[in-house]
């Protein structure tokens, strides 16, 4: 790995690789789950039933984040499942050990595109810290316990009452860090915009197909997303996203 992540000769922080190995699980709106090589049938049966669970405990906290917000009970499901069906997916990561944790990140720091990521993770080795008030804050390691973030899509739709949370995890010399993160997101021809009873005059979101907002995210992951949200007001005159990949909605 120090040879693939080009470690070995450098002198200066690495700024555009992580220090990560990853697979990544589809829930819905199809499941990949027996399409995916090298896993046992008991591994297979337990992500499964973690899946749905936690399918279940994500759209429980939407309707809370609905009845905290004043907002109809199921309007936030509503408007992540598009004609179809939400995105939900899980991202198994691995941080191994690294023997110069000063030249590069676990995973470079950046806000998540979609909508609700429920985060089980190591409850030994940390590593994940967030952005509060422009102080990098450790979120230590906690048994039994499911961190929850917010990606930017909530943000669009509550107007701002919520805000995506910049976050990064940053790599150690001793310890191999495992983390599971499952992220409910809106299906990808879902339409978002701020809701209508959140907004008094007029408001600074724009209003997008969840599916253009991950094509212009795919090459700006790493960056700030206020970019992000004024490049979809006019999403023409800034970009052909037809000519910019797609990247895993999760």
């Amino acid at each position: 790995m120090l040879r693939s992540k080009g470690l070995d000769t450098l002198e200066t922080e690495v700024e555009n690789v992580d220090w990560e190995s990853t697979f990544f699980l589809h829930h819905l709106p199809q499941t990949n789950l027996y399409d995916i090589p090298d896993m046992s049938d008991e591994y297979r049966a337990a992500m499964k039933d973690f899946g749905k669970r936690l399918e279940n405990l994500a759209e429980e906290l939407l309707d809370l984040l609905c009845e905290n917000l004043g907002l109809e009970k199921g309007y936030l499901k509503k408007m992540f499942r598009g004609t179809k069906s939400p995105t939900f997916g899980t991202k198994v990561s691995n941080y191994p050990p690294c023997p110069k944790p000063e030249m590069i990140k676990g995973l470079r720091a950046h806000t998540d595109a979609g909508g609700l990521i429920l985060l089980f993770q190591d409850d030994k080795v940390s590593g994940l810290q967030l952005l509060k008030d422009g102080v990098w804050v450790d979120v230590p390691p906690l048994k039994h316990s499911i961190v929850i973030n917010l990606g930017d899509q909530l943000e669009v739709i509550t107007n701002g009452k919520y805000k995506s949370i910049m976050h990064r995890v940053m790599t150690q010399k001793e310890g191999n860090r495992m983390s599971i993160a499952s992220f409910y997101n809106p299906g990808s021809d879902a339409e978002i915009s701020p809701a209508p009873s959140l907004v008094e005059k007029g408001s600074e979101y724009p209003s997008f197909v969840f599916d253009d907002y991950m094509k212009l995210y795919a090459g700006v992951k790493f960056q700030p997303k206020e970019p992000r949200f004024e490049a979809m007001k006019n999403v023409a005159a800034t970009t052909d996203l037809s000519q910019v990949a797609t990247v895993e909605t999760f």
